[in-house]
């Protein structure tokens, strides 16, 4: 399965230039002297930050000769506004942010914008480009977030099951709730099976309620897809209450995934410019 072209907006991307089949990385025309900052929202278990520096290593991998940095918005350093003002100050022109997010809530609508314009501080014009988030835009669903979600699974090794639960960190926006329902159903469309989403805080049903109630509604198998990008204490308590509840399986997060870096380039190949710091819009 490929990718499919994403949107900058509107426009597609051309097929012939959309890259391998999922599993592999994609391939794509790109400045190299353009940096790619990527943004995480961050957390105070050191594993979260540390998949998310693979998660940079192997987006340079795919990039080569082009600087990829990580950044957080909480938690661990460095924050995106050090990491632009650094970059202008060393010379650079433009920047392409990447906001690694599986939703557009507060953190794409407020706390991004935010740190790009405290970044104007530094007073070097500097053009930001910023992508999509990683998650659905409009009502699409990228083929590669599914094809990262479903392989994720498989290494989890489930054997037959019959339904899913997709498990996400939580949010109290609703627009970001219908967002990760539907990956939850175009997940389940593509696996034929019933899926339902369950949340690790913020919103209900929790992940043992939502398996239990696929048990109740006649599941014998129950697995549970992580729609988590790193390791941390959500997934933890995900994992230890999904397996109490039944579940036969639990997905590790995203973090690597080659899918996940191939959704990566194309959202590098679709960036906006969405503000020029220090000069003019």
């Amino acid at each position: 399965m490929r990718a499919a072209p994403l949107t900058d907006e509107a426009p597609s991307a051309d097929p012939a230039r959309s890259g391998d089949r999922a599993g592999g990385v994609a391939a794509s025309d790109h400045r190299t002297d353009e940096p790619v900052v990527l943004v995480a929202h961050g957390s105070r278990d050191p594993r979260a930050a540390e998949a998310i520096r693979g998660l940079a290593r192997a987006v340079a991998v795919a990039r080569p000769g082009q600087q990829v940095l990580a950044s957080w918005l909480d938690h661990t350093e460095p924050d995106p506004t050090t990491v632009l003002r650094d970059l202008a100050a060393a010379g650079h022109s433009r920047v392409i942010l990447v906001p690694l997010l599986l939703t557009a809530a507060y953190h794409r609508r407020v706390d991004i914008p935010a740190a790009v314009a405290a970044a104007h501080e530094s007073g070097t014009p500097i053009r930001v480009g910023i992508t999509e988030v990683l998650g659905p835009v409009g009502d699409e669903v990228d083929p590669a977030l599914l094809a990262a979600l479903r392989h994720r699974l498989a290494e989890a090794d489930p054997g037959r099951f019959d339904a899913l639960v997709l498990a996400a960190a939580g949010t109290r926006d609703p627009a970001a709730r219908a967002s990760v329902g539907r990956v939850a159903r175009a997940l389940g469309a593509m696996l034929g099976m019933p899926t339902r989403v369950s949340y690790a805080s913020a919103a209900p049903p929790a992940v043992d309620v939502a398996v239990r109630r696929l048990r109740a509604a006649g599941a014998r198998r129950v697995a549970v897809a992580a729609y988590f990008l790193a390791p941390g204490l959500f997934h933890d308590a995900v994992t230890t209450a999904a397996r109490a509840a039944g579940a036969v399986a639990v997905a590790a997060p995203l973090s690597t995934a080659p899918d996940l870096v191939n959704l990566i380039l194309h959202r590098l190949s679709h960036a906006f410019v969405d503000r020029e710091i220090g000069g003019s819009r």
